[in-house]
């Protein structure tokens, strides 16, 4: 038997080795295998069995071992890497690791304990023997004559004082068996709620959840590959169609993926789903990049065993091996999240809609804000759309009071962080104890330091953007590279003691909140206080539990929560995302409106909504008001027409970085003219130019945008013609296919 391995070892190729005959029955494709390559072991994984080498097979090696008892990758998921590997234009070992965990990769076994018990009960006469000879051993036996199952040895010999001799001892008498137990490291085993009471009975259905779960469980029941788009408002009970789903693959013997867009998502949704399940047998995994190593292999380990059926994680729980795949939920489809931004750049929900053809299921995608893209493929026949379009109990969406921060500036003489109507809206909400967000999409104190007098801005020594004020520890910060420096108490162009902060940040909101609410609790979320691992869930479940008044915090506190008590949202500085050199800009700025406004009014109380903003007219703006998504569809869709962007075609955004500039365009300007020679009829080129962040930790970015009908043809073209360019040494350079982000 001849195998084709891809070792995980920097070779981009398939290479052969013979099968020993001891190895051959347990041999599969998927296998994860130790292989020689030069005078070394490597790791390498099974992709062809039966394979035909092209080299005589009496000068293959042989493979060392297989490294599990049962495959790594299951068929779909090795169909599923060979088509990323192609589309995405990634090496396929850096595919294969980003879907096999490194614990398992490294071989890393499970924990294990070892457990004592008496082999048979003994009798009094036969301990007072025992304490004669051998008083410890009988003080052993006594303590587990008491016991009722077996108990841990390392606990036993602590709070007994003894050692493992006296444990062998009876061993060897035959009085006591030592078994060896596997210890499972399992992710959230508290079942934190946050608060949140999670009933296993499922809440009654109104008419419109009740027709969508029927349409989906007929896909269900086809097990044939197809695409639901369920789009429905905020609060519409989108989570119990999702539920119901699942049920109805475990009832059929299949399993399922959940995806989360956010880690800080998994807590609230891993309660929902065991809360549900695990009272009838049906164990959950947890799977994400938060996890510890243990705690991945394990879950890993119940997967690929099949001893677990359910997993949900962010967009790396896309690549989890269960056996018989029937379903894959992607909540809030819509979001960025979900795209990898390093090797290897999929986008979760893409790569859920393929892996979900390969493997005959179904994929469910949900969100209030649909992408374009998924909105355009429903509009094609593509994708079926189910429509949620009351929330759940008849409650009313929030109302939506837009305030223009130019008329507040010239009515309070000067900028301000929170507008007269919010503020008088938080206080009645704090008299109340009904409680408040406040969203703002940047973290720190403000956005950079500019001296008045001279207006030089302190910038990043390594990356092209200014420096990010924190006034709690007063620095400077780069969230590109992570420099920091202390905050310069004067201009350190013109000396002058006139340099200011300028724009906003959560740290800002935070003090301007405490200014006018000095009694209200609270607390804020952004990546510089989330540095512990377990911090989301703390500050989450004191929210829901009533000890936080305000909470105050970016994009992780803007989706998916549901707090019943929450009556009132504030977003602080509505234009921020509006305003970036990106297609997508007024596309991201309605979806984050709606789905932070989606925050309020979820319990027995009206909610509100007050967005501060200088560009109130703006479309994104006022189809968010009301929460109109398919007007503000067709505007956007038919600007994209007018200028081909996706939906309507690919884009592939191609990076080229390196420490000296002027090498980087020389290099990217013959690089187009050859694209443009060899791919000029099917793809329209836009670049070379500089990235807008021209330089990031001390490199210089230059960037080409490819414009394509399909990029199934066009990627491996490209590939192609950079295998056969003379880039240099110092010069790098990725392919990243449908991008997120054009920064």
């Amino acid at each position: 038997m001849i195998v084709g391995v891809q070792p995980l070892a920097g070779f981009d190729k398939l290479l052969h080795y013979k099968v020993p005959e001891t190895l051959r029955a347990d041999i599969r494709k998927g296998s994860l295998v130790r292989v020689p390559i030069v005078n070394r072991s490597h790791l390498g994984l099974v992709m062809e069995v039966d394979a035909i080498p092209d080299c005589p097979p009496e000068k293959l090696k042989a493979l060392s071992a297989i490294v599990h008892d049962y495959p790594a990758l299951t068929p779909d998921l090795l169909g599923l890497a060979r088509w990323m590997h192609a589309y995405y234009a990634a090496r396929m070992e850096s595919v294969l690791e980003a879907m096999i965990p490194a614990a398992v990769r490294d071989g890393a076994r499970l924990k294990s304990e070892k457990y004592l018990s008496l082999v048979r009960a003994v009798t009094a006469d036969e301990l007072a023997v025992l304490a004669k000879k051998a008083p410890q051993q009988a003080k052993l036996c006594e303590f587990l004559k008491q016991q009722f199952r077996p108990v841990k040895k390392s606990l036993v010999l602590a709070r007994l004082g003894l050692t493992a001799a006296v444990t062998n001892a009876l061993v060897k008498r035959g009085l006591v068996v030592e078994e060896t137990r596997h210890v499972e490291r399992v992710a959230y085993a508290d079942n934190w709620t946050g608060g949140e009471v999670v009933n296993g009975l499922p809440p009654k259905l109104n008419d419109e959840q009740t027709a969508v779960v029927a349409a989906v469980g007929e896909s269900l029941t086809k097990k044939k590959f197809a695409v639901h788009l369920l789009h429905g408002v905020t609060g519409s009970g989108k989570t119990e169609v999702y539920l119901r789903a699942v049920e109805q693959v475990l009832a059929a013997g299949g399993s399922a993926i959940y995806l989360v867009p956010e880690v800080a998502l998994t807590p609230q949704t891993v309660a929902r789903l065991r809360g549900r399940f695990e009272s009838a047998g049906h164990k959950t995994v947890v799977w994400h990049s938060h996890l510890g190593e243990g705690e991945r292999l394990d879950g890993w380990t119940a997967l690929a065993s099949g001893q677990a059926r359910v997993v949900v994680g962010a967009r790396s729980a896309v690549f989890a091996p269960v056996r018989d795949l029937r379903l894959i939920v992607v909540d809030e489809e819509h979001e960025p999240a979900y795209k990898q931004d390093e090797t290897p750049r999929y986008h979760g929900r893409d790569v859920a809609v393929y892996r979900a053809k390969l493997a005959g299921a179904v994929c469910l995608l949900g969100s209030a804000t649909p992408s374009l893209e998924s909105f355009a493929n429903v509009r094609s026949g593509k994708y079926q759309v189910n429509l949620l379009t009351k929330r759940v109990d008849d409650k009313k969406l929030p109302a939506i009071h837009v305030v223009d921060m130019r008329i507040e500036i010239m009515r309070q003489r000067g900028l301000v962080t929170l507008s007269r109507l919010l503020v008088d809206h938080m206080h009645r909400r704090f008299e109340r104890k009904e409680q408040i967000i406040l969203f703002i999409n940047r973290r720190g104190y403000s956005s950079s330091m500019q001296c008045r007098k001279c207006g030089h801005v302190e910038q990043c020594p390594h990356c092209s953007v200014s420096m990010t004020y924190h006034r709690s520890d007063e620095t400077l910060k780069c969230h590109l590279c992570g420099h920091a420096r202390g905050a310069p108490a004067v201009c350190p162009a013109c000396a002058a003691p006139d340099i200011r902060w300028r724009g906003m940040g959560t740290q800002r909101v935070e003090e301007a909140v405490r200014r006018v609410l000095p009694r209200a609790r609270m607390e804020r979320m952004d990546t510089d206080t989330m540095s512990k691992k377990h911090r989301f869930r703390e500050i989450l479940g004191d929210f829901r539990a009533g000890k936080i008044d305000i909470l105050i915090g970016t994009q992780m506190i803007g989706k998916g929560l549901d707090f019943p008590n929450v009556t009132l949202v504030g977003l602080v500085d509505a234009d921020m995302s509006m305003h970036v050199p990106d297609f997508r800009a007024n596309e991201r700025t309605f979806q984050l409106l709606v789905q932070v406004a989606g925050r309020a009014g979820r319990g027995d109380r009206a909610g509100e909504v007050v967005v501060q903003t200088f560009t109130p007219q703006s479309d994104a703006i006022q189809f968010a008001r009301h929460a109109d998504f398919d007007g503000f569809a067709a505007g956007e869709l038919a600007m994209r027409k007018q200028f081909n962007y996706p939906p309507y075609r690919h884009l592939i955004h191609h990076i080229i970085r390196g420490v000296n500039p002027e090498k980087i365009k020389f290099f990217a300007e013959h690089w187009v003219k050859l694209v443009e020679l060899t791919l000029g009829t099917v793809v329209e080129i836009r670049g070379p130019t500089p990235a807008p962040i021209e330089k990031v930790k001390d490199e210089y970015r230059y960037q080409i945008w490819y414009f394509c009908a399909q990029a199934t043809k066009v990627v491996p073209e490209l590939v192609k013609l950079q295998a056969g360019f003379a880039w240099p040494a110092d010069v790098s350079q990725v392919l990243d296919v449908d991008p997120m982000s054009l920064v």
